[in-house]
């Protein structure tokens, strides 16, 4: 298993991420959601010259908000600094999109999108259409430097569902999922891969990469899930979760599931005072930075067990073995901002060397 972290994107507190590489993990995602924290190129340009050795890449780009070929420069432009480990995270952009009052792409938007990333990403021409015209596009010049497209960038794909999956196995190098620590997940995850890659004609290879966002908490007692150390640690990346599945029953209907529902009555009541023109900010606020103060008291044991890795670290070793087993490659610590450093400090203490 390897393990990475994926950090609100400040760009200047871009010195966790050679912390990061000096303790040994695999890779540092930064992510792309512009209504909240700095440009996630810039950080990376930075983050590439201060690192030598860890991957470095985003966590996720958004489709919505760059085109295709903007991004594929963007990350290129960077493999030009850090030839070699620099990689590509895309997804259709829940907070990015959300935070602006619109809704994630559509499906057909996502594939289309991936599919000229790919393309562009291995140097070829490709067919692209903007505002209704369709023209071969590539990129000029490559001789001289500019960018890198030489060495791979590999293109990790953002997917929650099965069909956003299948693209991953469609298009992609490697599936990001944020998923409960249930290894059911994970299985099922591989399986839409699968459907895609094989739509595709083409097979996943036994390097197609997993990773899943989450943290993991560290508790001697299962008592200290209270406490509000555990709190601070955990609770945005928590939170975040709720906002998801909020956005998701206000526009598709259905219930929340069995763990949020003793606290979702009062935590409707509580965004739903903002008027609706202005919810989609009061949602999102915070989002896996800082726990917002009222939102403190839906941060329970049982809601932190679920939806992060959570326990003794004897207890957590054992569950990162058993979903390695389940096919996931690698695993993303997202703390709050404020108590990122010692996060991934005990981690890699307390479980890392011990793995």
């Amino acid at each position: 298993m390897d393990f990475g972290i994926c950090v609100p994107t400040k760009i200047d507190e871009v010195g966790i991420v050679a912390h990061a590489e000096n303790l040994g993990y695999r890779s540092a995602w930064i992510p792309d959601s512009q209504m909240i924290w700095s440009d996630c190129y810039a950080t990376l340009a930075l983050a590439a010259q201060q690192t030598r050795t860890i991957k470095i890449g985003t966590g996720v780009s958004i489709v919505g908000t760059r085109i295709a070929p903007v991004t594929a420069n963007s990350i290129a432009t960077i493999n030009r600094l850090a030839p070699g480990r620099t990689f590509l995270g895309v997804g259709t952009g829940n907070t990015a999109q959300r935070l602006m009052g619109q809704r994630p792409v559509l499906l057909k938007e996502y594939g289309e999108y991936l599919r000229v990333l790919r393309a562009l990403l291995h140097g070829e021409e490709v067919d692209y259409s903007y505002k209704g015209r369709t023209y071969p596009i590539r990129f000029l010049m490559q001789d001289v430097g500019f960018i890198n497209v030489e060495q791979p960038v590999e293109l990790h794909v953002s997917g929650f569902g099965p069909k956003s999956q299948a693209l991953a196995g469609q298009y992609g190098d490697a599936l990001v999922v944020s998923i409960p620590p249930n290894p059911g997940f994970m299985t099922r995850a591989m399986n839409s891969a699968r459907v895609g890659a094989e739509a595709a004609g083409r097979k996943l290879s036994a390097k197609f990469y997993t990773s899943s966002l989450t943290t993991v908490v560290l508790v001697d007692k299962e008592a200290e899930l209270k406490s509000e150390r555990v709190i601070a640690e955990c609770g945005s990346f928590v939170m975040s979760s709720v906002h998801y599945i909020y956005d998701k029953i206000k526009e598709s209907g259905g219930e929340p599931p069995s763990h949020m529902r003793g606290m979702w009555k009062e935590y409707c009541a509580q965004v739903e005072q903002v008027p609706p023109e202005r919810r989609h900010m009061r949602v999102h606020d915070g989002h896996c930075t800082y726990l917002l103060p009222d939102e403190a008291k839906f941060v329970t044991p049982e809601m932190i067990k679920t939806i992060c890795i959570a326990g003794r670290p004897e207890e957590v070793i054992e569950q990162i073995r058993t979903l390695e087993a389940s096919g996931l490659s690698q695993i993303l610590l997202l703390p709050s901002l404020e108590t990122q450093y010692r996060v991934i400090e005990d981690f890699s203490e307390k479980v890392m060397r011990r793995l």
